[in-house]
């Protein structure tokens, strides 16, 4: 399965699970794409998913599809600029992002 992303300024969330072949969990729900031949292509919007943008296609026997990557207000160059993600294995997809902003601590000022 190959992931494209598609970055956009979200304050939500992506978390990715890939299960028994050609199954993709995207937050939480799953999306069984096993059943799509050599060749075939979903056209945009036809899956009920509102984080799928773009076709989803099997080329070369690996499923591509892009999905939008929220990310914050100054992502860094890797969430701007996603490569695409290759996943073989079954489990949890890591995503692109940016480690979530620390609060800033007040200073010692004395009064």
């Amino acid at each position: 399965m190959r992931i494209s992303f598609s970055p956009q300024r979200r304050d939500d969330t992506l978390a990715l699970e890939k299960s028994s072949g050609d199954r993709l969990r995207i937050n939480g729900e799953l999306f069984n794409f096993n059943p799509l031949a050599e060749g075939d292509m979903i056209p945009a919007g036809a899956v009920p998913c509102a984080w799928i943008v773009g076709p989803v296609e099997r080329i070369a026997g690996e499923v591509r599809l892009t999905l939008i990557l929220p990310h914050g207000p100054t992502p860094s160059q890797a969430v701007a600029f996603p490569e695409p993600v290759t996943v073989a294995e079954d489990g949890p997809i890591e995503v692109p992002r940016d480690p979530e902003p620390q609060p800033e601590e007040p200073a010692n000022v004395e009064p």
